[in-house]
């Protein structure tokens, strides 16, 4: 039983699909942080919202990556399904806005976390929340 459960764990089409969704996910959470240095140092803008404006255009990106890769089996396809996934992962993704924005704030205010690190820990934090909705919801 448990050998059964592992090897599901490790070659299930779920197990597939969360492996692709972890590659898309560390991939884009670079982009973020690329973006998230930019807004900040580069363009002097508050962490926190230097933040959400990364968060957004990285999760359009991560819609398309997602949807052509992660989630191929069952892919939004036609016009009007498509743009309903990107507003679905939207809403999904952007109610972990606020789990990604707490922990960036506790960690930088409460424990003097550099906000570069502070927002990699945010984005591991709210990442198994997104995949379960995004899953679900999104593509399911």
């Amino acid at each position: 039983m448990l050998r059964t459960l592992l090897r599901d764990l490790l070659d299930s089409p779920v197990a597939t699909q969360m492996r692709r969704f972890v590659v898309v996910g560390a991939f884009t959470a670079g982009v973020q942080m690329v973006l998230l240095w930019l807004f900040v140092d580069t363009g002097g803008l508050n962490y926190l919202v230097g933040a959400v404006i990364a968060i957004e255009i990285t999760i359009v990106l991560t819609y398309v990556l997602n949807n052509a890769w992660t989630f191929k089996a069952i892919q939004n396809t036609g016009r009007a399904e498509y743009w309903t996934g990107l507003l679905k992962t939207n809403v999904v993704r952007g109610t972990a806005i606020p789990i990604q924005l707490a922990v960036l704030f506790v960690l930088v205010e409460w424990q003097s976390v550099p906000y570069l690190g502070s927002n990699a820990v945010a984005i591991v934090v709210s990442g198994l929340y997104r995949f379960v909705l995004d899953a679900r919801w999104t593509w399911g």
